[in-house]
């Protein structure tokens, strides 16, 4: 199989509005070319995905969805577009769209595909999206069937550091800045948190917004015990911040690089940059580990597993490197 993250920038909400047109998210076209090779060359590899942000669907009126879709079918793929928010697996709202395609060659096994959309995975745009779409990608078009995650047991709070390393406290001019930039409607939301009487985890962001003309910069928060969505981190604007409300006592900082980590369901163990900026800007890049092991697990592995007859061959070539790789490593250390 093949996986492509493409950039996103030039499909996202906040984008240019380029769209696959764009120099960024236009490199997708790059990575299908070699595609294109394997196909050409008469072995088309069976499955492929592709995941950007849900916004892609919408991009250029839903001219770049429809392109990605019939590129795809072009070449004799079946295609399978699911939303998946990570909030399902770890605290952080991160909604990303994932297309599975399969070549026409590979059989589907019955168990994983279904002939209504699920709303857990294909929510009621995305089906809205499919019956607007020409009758060649709707013959074409798979709902998955996967199953549902068990409720999710860790809230933000528990994903916190005592002490965080690499991300210093603000001090008290800085916090009530933060409060000074809230609007009426998130200054309620810390005054809820302080009535509680408990210990309550926020985050925010800055955000320019528009107000009778006038633009205004804006911190906005959330206090449901998940994360907004991590993003790349360049500009202020970008840096998510956290705000802990105990009574009276509200203090604010950003994110700890393992924090943000522990966000994208990554664990502890993980070698992490030691710069924070680079730490960061591979975290807001990335993709939740959860939730591509659940996709894993419940479509691909199946898809793939009966249609995988090389997979001794390659069991047996794994092996022969693994003992390559074990004769140098103990020659070195000899």
């Amino acid at each position: 199989m093949a996986w492509a993250s493409f950039p996103c920038q030039d499909l996202s909400l906040a984008g240019n509005g380029q769209g696959l047109n764009g120099s960024r998210s236009g490199s997708f076209w790059g990575f299908w070319k070699l595609m294109k090779g394997l196909i050409d060359e008469g072995r088309p590899l069976p499955l492929i995905v592709l995941e950007n942000v849900v916004g892609t669907i919408s991009a250029n009126k839903g001219q770049d969805f429809l392109v990605l879709l019939q590129t795809l079918i072009d070449a004799g793929y079946r295609v399978g577009p699911m939303v998946v928010d990570a909030q399902h697996f770890i605290p952080q709202s991160r909604p990303r769209l994932f297309i599975v395609a399969v070549h026409q060659s590979i059989e589907l096994p019955a168990a994983v595909v279904q002939r209504h959309p699920d709303p857990k995975w294909q929510p009621s745009g995305l089906a809205r999206t499919q019956l607007s779409m020409p009758g060649e990608i709707k013959d074409k078009w798979i709902w998955w069937n996967m199953p549902h995650p068990p409720p999710r047991r860790l809230d933000l709070l528990d994903l916190l550091e005592d002490q965080p390393e690499g991300v210093r406290w603000h001090s008290q001019a800085e916090t009530d800045r933060l409060l000074e930039l809230m609007s009426p409607l998130h200054l309620e939301r810390v005054k809820k948190a302080q009535a509680s009487g408990k210990r309550v985890a926020g985050t925010i962001y800055r955000r320019i917004r528009s107000n009778g003309g006038t633009k205004h910069q804006r911190a906005e928060i959330r206090m449901d015990n998940i994360s907004g969505c991590l993003r790349t981190g360049s500009g202020g604007s970008s840096k998510q911040f956290l705000m802990i409300i105990e009574g009276n006592r509200i203090t604010s900082r950003l994110f700890s690089t393992r924090e943000v980590a522990r966000l994208m369901g990554i664990h502890d163990g993980y070698a992490l940059p030691p710069k924070y900026s680079d730490a960061y800007h591979l975290l807001g890049d990335g993709l939740a580990v959860p939730v591509v092991s659940w996709i894993s697990d419940h479509i691909l592995i199946p898809v793939l597993t009966p249609n995988w007859v090389v997979e001794d061959a390659y069991r047996q070539k794994f092996s022969e490197l693994q003992m390559i790789l074990l004769e140098r490593k103990n020659l070195v250390a000899a």
